[in-house]
């Protein structure tokens, strides 16, 4: 409870810096980049070569592949069936399979699970979140955008590789693979921990700065239909979907608890560069992390 009630508190203080006029404009961009290319690949080589390999990491790898699937699916029967305009469909079609699984995701795990649930939290994100947007939502862009140009494969690939949370899990691969998977010098360790402190708050800071709010009439009903998939849906179709597998144990967990994180800004933002609805796309990501954390708790206490 106490790492919830702070996680709120960051966000809310981001929500007053929104008040400061002598606050940059791009203030919030600057937070996430230094999450993107410092916090966030500190936290990767700090807790993944802690990892004990074994059968339950497929669980956090592959479950935001199934909830694709699954959130995808959904979508395209209802935009048939309520005869939605391509923008909506593909907005819905970014931001309804894709969770925000490392902004919100990473401290939320903290806060229910403890340090022990990061590294699954990151299994779940690398292999999952950010190589989905990367490739599939690269393909949603490529049918349904009207602006910027059509990604190629090797673009993808370029994206990818170049990630610096990507490749600092590659690194930390090695060395959880390796023959000594103690061996980071115990200073280099104290820095990375140091870093890797710093991304809950400036985070929820960031997500703070760049709360909106802004419901429209044209789009309450695809609104409403995506974030009931993306909240409540999807997460206790994983929950069921373990169950019957016969899947436990602290993996299985937080895979399901990331399958119900709201939608991701990253998608949203997607959305935008591509000529989607932006109205659609403001409120889903607004209300999305609003609600979050009214579900999640929910969601907790099912597991």
């Amino acid at each position: 409870m106490e790492n919830f009630i702070l996680t709120i508190s960051f966000l809310l203080i981001g929500l007053l810096l929104q008040r400061l006029p002598q606050l940059p404009q791009d203030a919030a961009q600057t937070l996430n980049l230094f999450v993107i290319y410092v916090s966030l690949p500190a936290l990767v080589l700090l807790k993944v070569p802690q990892l004990e390999f074994s059968r339950e990491l497929l669980v956090p790898a592959l479950m935001p592949w199934g909830m694709l699937a699954v959130s995808a699916l959904a979508v395209l029967l209802l935009a048939r069936a309520l005869a939605w305009s391509r923008e909506i469909t593909g907005t819905l079609l970014l931001l309804v399979p894709l969770g925000n699984t490392s902004f919100l995701g990473i401290p939320m795990v903290n806060a229910f699970f403890g340090e022990e649930g990061i590294p699954y939290a990151l299994i779940y994100d690398q292999f999952g979140s950010f190589l989905a947007l990367a490739t599939y939502g690269s393909l949603v862009v490529a049918i349904y955008g009207s602006q910027g140009e059509k990604p190629s494969w090797r673009t993808v690939a370029r994206k990818i590789a170049t990630f610096p949370p990507f490749l600092a899990l590659i690194l930390a691969l090695a060395l959880a693979l390796g023959p000594d998977p103690a061996a980071i010098p115990a200073p280099v360790t104290a820095l990375l921990a140091s870093l890797a402190a710093t991304l809950v708050p400036v985070v929820m800071i960031a997500v703070g700065l760049q709360l909106s709010l802004r419901l429209n009439r044209e789009v309450l009903a695809p609104m409403g239909l995506g974030l009931a998939i993306k909240l409540c849906l999807a997460p206790l179709l994983a929950l069921l979907a373990v169950q019957a597998l016969g899947l436990e144990g602290l993996a299985a967990r937080v895979a399901v608890f990331e399958a119900g994180m709201p939608p991701m800004v990253s998608a949203g933002a997607l959305a935008v560069v591509a000529g989607l609805s932006p109205k659609l796309t403001a409120a889903m990501v607004g209300l999305g992390i609003l609600l979050s954390f009214v579900t999640l708790p929910l969601l907790f206490q099912l597991l």
